[in-house]
C-alpha cells in the first residue's frame, strides 16, 4: 500500500523533530564545557538558566513545605473533600507564590510573596535548603516590599578564582573598581557616596591587597592621598612617592591629624563665604584637591602604656572623629584599617566606628573585631564573616543597613603598588597646611 504525501508527511514529522533534538542535545553535550568555559554568561543563559528554572519549578511545593513555609487548608476544607469527593486526597497545603524568574549575568533572582503570619526571617532561614534543592552555590534572601521577599541564586562562587587586577581609566572622581562582588558585579569603592570606610583583617587575609588595589585606582586621578603608619611605615612607604604626607609614629600622626582638622576648618571657611554647603558646590577652578586619609593599624593610635601616650591617643582619637564628622562634605576621606579593633581600645574607637558607613571585614583572628565592625549593622553579616577561612584570602563581608554580600578584592602585588605610586609621582598635590607638619615626611619644618 502506497502512503499518500500527507500521510508520509506525518509519519516523517516525528522522526525528523526526533532527530533535531538529539543533534541539538549532541551539540550541548559537546559544546557546552567549552562554551561554558570560554564564554560562561552565554553558557548560563543558553543552558543553565532553563535548566535553573525548571529546576525551581519542580521543587518549590515540597520544598517549601519542607521549609515548614506551606500552610495547611483548614480542617473544615478536608471534611468537604472526605464528603463531597468521597475519599478523594484532602487539598494540598498552600504555598506562597513567585513571580517571574529573571536571569542575571551569573544567576537568577525572583520575588515572593509571604502568607498571613510568615516574615522575610522564615525566609532567610530557609536560604541554605534552597540551595541544596536547587544545586546553586548560595541564595540570599532580603526583603523587597512589606510582604514580599526578593530571592536570588547563585549558581557558582564568581569569588573562587582569583583575579588579576587590570588597570583601567577611571572616569569618576573618587571611584575606584576594587575587585568583584559575589554576585559577579564589580566591587566599586565610590568615596563621593560612602566617604568613610572601616576595613579589617587578620595577617594574610587580604586586607593589604584591598588597600593595594585602592591606592592603584586613586593614583591616576588628582587626589591628595595622606598615610599615618604608626609601625614605623612598612606598610604605607610602598606608596611613598604618591603620598603627601606619611606619618609613621603615632607624635607624627598627631601633628598631621591636627594639620588635617585646620584644613578641614579652613576649607569651611571657603565654603561659608561662597554661599555653599560644601566643596563640590564651588567653581571647579577653585575648589580645594580631595585628600583621602589612609590610617593602617588603627590600633596602634589607641593603645597606651602610659599618661604621655594616653593623651597622644586621645588627641588622635578625636582629630579622627572630627574628620569623619565633617570632612565628607569638605573633601576629606578617611580609610581606617587593622587587624583588629575593639572596644578594649577606649571609648574613642566606638565614637568612631559610627562615623565609618563602609565597613569591609576580612577573616579575623577574634569574633570582638568582627563584632565591633559589622555587628552594628547586620548580624547575618557577622555570622558570614566568621565562616571565612584560611584559604578564602582576599575575601570580605561588605555590610551597610540594606543588607550585606561577599566580595573579593583584586590581586594586587607589593611590586606593583610600588610601581604605579613611583609611575603617578608627577600628580602628587603640595598642600600647604600639610607642609607645616614636622617630623612626618614631606613636610616642610614651619
Amino acid at each position: 500500500m502506497t502512503l499518500s504525501t500527507e500521510q508520509h508527511n506525518a509519519v516523517a514529522w516525528p522522526f525528523w523533530a526526533l532527530l533535531l533534538a538529539l543533534l541539538l542535545g549532541a551539540t550541548a553535550a559537546t559544546a557546552g564545557p567549552a562554551l561554558r568555559t570560554r564564554y560562561p554568561h552565554a553558557w548560563w543563559l543558553v543552558f543553565g538558566y532553563p535548566a535553573a528554572c525548571f529546576t525551581v519549578v519542580r521543587t518549590w511545593r515540597p520544598l517549601m513545605a519542607g521549609c515548614g513555609l506551606a500552610i495547611s487548608r483548614k480542617a473544615a476544607l478536608i471534611v468537604v473533600s472526605g464528603l463531597v469527593g468521597k475519599g478523594a486526597p484532602p487539598p494540598q497545603p498552600q504555598v506562597p507564590r513567585y513571580g517571574f524568574i529573571r536571569p542575571t549575568r551569573s544567576g537568577f533572582w525572583m520575588l515572593a510573596r509571604l502568607l498571613p503570619g510568615q516574615t522575610p526571617g522564615d525566609f532567610i532561614k530557609a536560604a541554605p535548603a534552597m540551595a541544596h534543592a536547587w544545586e546553586v552555590h548560595a541564595v540570599r534572601v532580603s526583603p523587597w516590599t512589606p510582604g514580599v521577599v526578593r530571592i536570588a541564586a547563585l549558581p557558582s562562587d564568581p569569588l573562587h578564582e582569583p583575579r588579576r587586577f587590570e588597570r583601567s581609566s577611571n572616569h569618576q572622581l573618587l571611584r575606584v573598581t576594587v575587585g568583584i562582588l559575589e554576585t559577579a558585579a564589580p566591587w566599586v569603592i565610590d568615596l563621593r557616596r560612602v566617604p568613610h570606610w572601616l576595613i579589617v583583617g587578620a595577617t594574610r587575609s587580604g586586607k593589604s591587597t584591598l588597600l593595594n588595589a585602592l591606592v592603584a585606582g586613586l593614583a591616576p586621578q588628582p587626589v591628595a592621598l595622606v598615610g599615618i603608619d604608626c609601625k614605623g611605615g612598612m606598610e604605607l612607604s610602598l606608596y611613598g612617592p604618591r603620598l603627601s604626607a606619611l606619618a609613621t609614629n603615632r607624635a607624627q600622626a598627631v601633628k598631621l591629624l591636627s594639620a588635617l582638622v585646620d584644613l578641614t576648618l579652613d576649607r569651611m571657611v571657603i565654603c561659608r563665604e561662597a554661599h555653599v554647603r560644601n566643596v563640590w558646590g564651588l567653581p571647579d577652578n577653585t575648589r580645594p584637591v580631595p585628600v583621602v586619609v589612609i590610617v593602617d593599624e588603627v590600633a596602634e593610635l589607641f593603645l597606651v602604656a602610659d599618661r604621655r601616650e594616653k593623651d597622644e591617643a586621645h588627641a588622635a582619637s578625636t582629630a579622627l572623629i572630627r574628620l569623619a564628622q565633617l570632612g565628607a562634605a569638605l573633601g576629606v576621606f578617611l580609610i581606617i584599617a587593622g587587624q583588629r579593633v575593639g572596644s578594649d581600645m577606649g571609648p574613642g574607637v566606638t565614637a568612631l566606628r559610627a562615623q565609618l558607613g563602609g565597613r569591609a571585614c576580612h577573616r579575623v583572628s577574634d569574633p570582638g573585631t568582627a563584632e565591633m565592625t559589622l555587628g552594628d549593622l547586620n548580624p547575618d553579616a557577622l555570622k558570614a564573616a566568621q565562616a571565612i577561612t584560611p584559604e578564602q584570602a582576599g575575601t570580605a563581608i561588605l555590610a551597610s543597613g540594606d543588607g550585606w554580600e561577599r566580595a573579593r578584592s583584586f590581586l594586587i602585588t607589593e611590586a606593583e603598588a610600588e610601581s604605579v605610586a613611583a609611575e603617578y609621582e608627577h600628580l602628587t598635590p603640595r598642600i600647604s597646611e600639610l607642609a607645616c607638619t614636622p617630623g612626618t615626611e614631606k613636610g616642610t619644618p614651619c
